[in-house]
Order: C-alpha cells, then structure tokens, then sequence
C-alpha cells in the first residue's frame, strides 16, 4: 500500500491539495496528516481527490469541533482522530502524532513498525533501534504549507517499508498570485 504523508498545512489547501495529487499520480491510496491543519474547512478540498484521510490536529488546533464534526460526515474522506492515533494499515502499525520528541519515544517502544510527526517543519526519514530489539521507522514529512520551508511530503510504501521525501509541485495559479515560497537554513 501507497501513502501520502503530511503534515502542518496551515491552511494552505492549494499545496495541500497539490501534494496529494502528485501522490495520487504516484499510486498513493491514503493520505496520513500529522497535524497542524487549522482551519478544517481547508482539509474539503481534499473530498474531489477522493483519498482516504487520517488526521490528527496538532498544536494549531483551530476549531475542534468543526473538525470532529468534518471527521463524522459520511460524505467526506476525512478522519479525525484528536491528538494522536494509532491505526493499522497492510498489517502495519503506525502512529501518528504531531510532536518529534513524542515520535521518537513512541519509536523506542517497539509497538509500532512507523511514527510519523510534524511540527517542526524538518523533513526527515530515519529509522530507530527499538527496546525491543526491532527497527522502527519515523517520518516527517516537513511542512506541505511551506511555512518557513520548501513544501515537501513523504510518498510511502508500506509494503517494503520505503519512503521518499517529495517536493510538492506547486500549481501554476498559485506560483503567480501569491509570494513565492522560500528556503531558510
């Protein structure tokens, strides 16, 4: 199985949405958002892509209740889970969270094959030794928003555990009518 991984949107549907096309175009068949989404109404111009979306809202919460109530519409490919989660997909477990020094602790347990996070807008892959004697795999995808950053996300497959930072193309329209996003090292 294919995924799409992103995180810290902030209200940015446009790269939003562009990054999870490309992933689409790519063979991604869900999407997983580590948080920082804002505003919930950003997350509808995913509904016409039609991914399956699992999100979790991070430090810039917004409106919770707007977004449980998104979560809960049966028309919509959302699914809001609060601050964390812990799903299965392809008989792997993984867990989403906003925070990196939360990810990686969720990492040392061992109970989970992949811990993806966001919030501090760092793109990175790396895999962690385990108490268990394992490897766990944790993800950020960086900022999709491109606050602060490029707008990257991660194109996964969980079938051989692999996974690629991906620059989020950015939609001719938007290139053109707002400021152009920048790099800071």
């Amino acid at each position: 199985m294919k995924i799409c991984i992103v995180s810290d949107s902030h209200d940015n549907r446009f790269l939003l949405a562009a990054a999870v096309e490309d992933a689409k175009a790519k063979g991604a068949e869900l999407v997983l958002h580590c948080g920082d989404v804002v505003a919930p109404t950003t997350l509808k111009i995913l509904n016409p892509i039609g991914l399956p979306v699992h999100v979790i809202h991070g430090n810039n919460t917004g409106d919770l209740y707007s977004m449980g109530k998104l979560g809960h519409d049966d028309s919509s490919v959302i699914q809001y889970y609060g601050q964390d989660a812990g799903i299965e997909l392809h008989k792997k477990k993984i867990f989403l969270v906003h925070y990196p020094h939360y990810a990686r602790a969720m990492c040392a347990t061992g109970d989970w094959d992949l811990v993806c996070c966001g919030h501090d807008h760092r793109a990175e892959i790396a895999s962690h030794a385990n108490m268990r004697g394992g490897e766990t795999w944790l993800v950020n995808p960086g900022t999709v928003g491109g606050i602060g950053r490029d707008p990257t996300y991660v194109f996964g497959d969980l079938e051989t555990m692999s996974f690629q930072i991906e620059p989020v193309p950015i939609p001719h329209e938007y290139a053109y009518n707002s400021t152009p996003v920048t790099s800071h090292s």
